[in-house]
């Protein structure tokens, strides 16, 4: 049995975000991250991907004297090695294609503030050896700039899901590079070795919801011994799940649970089959989002991808039910995803320039064939519509931590 919502804790400092935890050791993180505050030294995050490392670096630089200059954060996976280097260190006009005027990277949009670099294991050798540069004395050069440097004074805090030591064995990371950045070391814990955040998290997120949703103490305990794989993310998901289809008044059964929750074995995993079979019901869900779920294409969904939740295989397995749908017309599908007609442009776009835009030649004619029937994920929820999302895991809530 999992400790009721009022031995949870959520800890607030004047004028700075708050966090909920049951957890002694999410405790004394805090606790110690509030002392590495105080201090300029640079600090290596680790943990899995969803348990909320970003949300570490933001409490860090909330309580140094840094908190009134800016908090500028990079994701090092999400742009390539070119387009990183001018994120970081800005460019000058001309200096490639769309290159139209000078820009300031992120590096002098920090000064005096904290730069917070996600993904760090993800950045390649050559960008790790510019950033080395940088580190050693916090001179940088534009790209296209012929003469010139540029000085800043920024904190850096790095975070990653990857092993870096297993890296710099392997020859992928620089070894010279880890020692600049773990001067201080904090690993955040997954969600399940902390299995009494689960209630105090999950109402936490229940709560943020116009919907007074509640769940009975025999689902609360299947939700406390499932592995939790996306940690707070899928947590939070779950919580907004439950909201979509909870009925009011009345409390959510386990039998209402998510079946990836409720059977997903000690492991986490899934049972559904090979990662092609999972992308299809996955667009099955969102689909049913956008269709009954009273949800559009931009919000939720555009958001979850651009938060790196959802990749452009998710996306254009759910453009092709769409198609399916509307017999091949793009048209349709905006209408479908519950998308104003002047939308369809700035959908079409989107759908090209992250190369998710499938062929609608071969839906005109009816030749695909339908999908299979749908398996209820809430199968308590009977009448309910499509089978509900499966955990997406959404960006992190910033009061949450995992």
């Amino acid at each position: 049995m999992l400790p009721h919502r009022q031995m949870s804790t959520t800890m607030r400092d004047p004028g700075h975000d708050e966090f909920v935890t049951a957890s002694d050791q999410i405790r004394e993180l805090f606790t110690y991250a509030r002392r590495v505050a105080a201090s300029d030294v640079k600090v290596l995050i680790t943990g899995e991907t969803g348990v909320g490392k970003d949300v570490i670096a933001r409490y860090i630089h909330a309580h140094s004297p840094r908190r009134h200059r800016e908090y500028v954060a990079v994701n090092c996976a999400g742009v390539t090695e070119s387009l990183l280097e001018s994120e970081l260190f800005g460019h000058v006009k001309g200096s490639f294609t769309g290159a139209y005027r000078d820009k300031r990277g992120k590096m002098q949009l920090a000064h005096e503030g904290t730069l917070f670099l996600d993904e760090l294991g993800e950045m390649t050798p050559r960008m790790q050896g510019m950033l080395l540069r940088f580190l050693e004395n916090g001179e940088f050069q534009p790209v296209g700039a012929d003469l010139g440097t540029t000085r800043v004074n920024v904190r850096v805090i790095a975070a990653t899901n990857r092993d870096l030591g297993e890296m710099v064995a392997a020859g992928t990371f620089r070894q010279d590079l880890l020692y600049r950045l773990r001067v201080l070391h904090i690993h955040v814990p997954p969600l399940r070795d902390r299995p009494a955040d689960v209630r105090a998290l999950g109402d936490h997120f229940l709560a943020q919801s116009d919907r007074s949703t509640r769940l009975t103490d025999e689902a609360w305990e299947i939700l406390g011994r499932y592995r939790w794989p996306g940690n707070v993310r899928e947590l939070q998901n779950v919580m907004e799940q439950l909201t979509w289809l909870s009925s009011p008044g009345e409390p959510v059964t386990a039998a209402q649970l998510p079946t990836l929750v409720h059977g997903g074995g000690s492991d986490g995993a899934s049972s559904s089959g090979p990662a092609r079979e999972r992308r299809r019901q996955l667009a099955e869900e969102l689909f049913g989002m956008v269709t009954t779920g009273g949800h559009t294409f931009w919000e939720p969904i555009h958001r979850m991808f651009l938060a790196r939740d959802l990749t452009r295989h998710d996306i254009q397995e759910l453009v092709r039910y769409g198609l399916r749908e509307t017999r091949g017309s793009y048209r349709g599908v905006v209408r479908v995803f519950n998308l104003p007609e002047t939308d369809y442009k700035k959908f079409m776009n989107f759908l090209s320039t992250h190369d998710c835009r499938p062929e609608f030649r071969e839906f005109r004619h009816g030749t695909v064939s339908a999908p299979a029937a749908r398996r209820p994920l809430f199968p308590g929820q009977a009448g309910a519509g499509p089978a509900s999302p499966l955990p997406l895991t959404p960006a992190a809530d910033p009061g949450a931590i995992g």
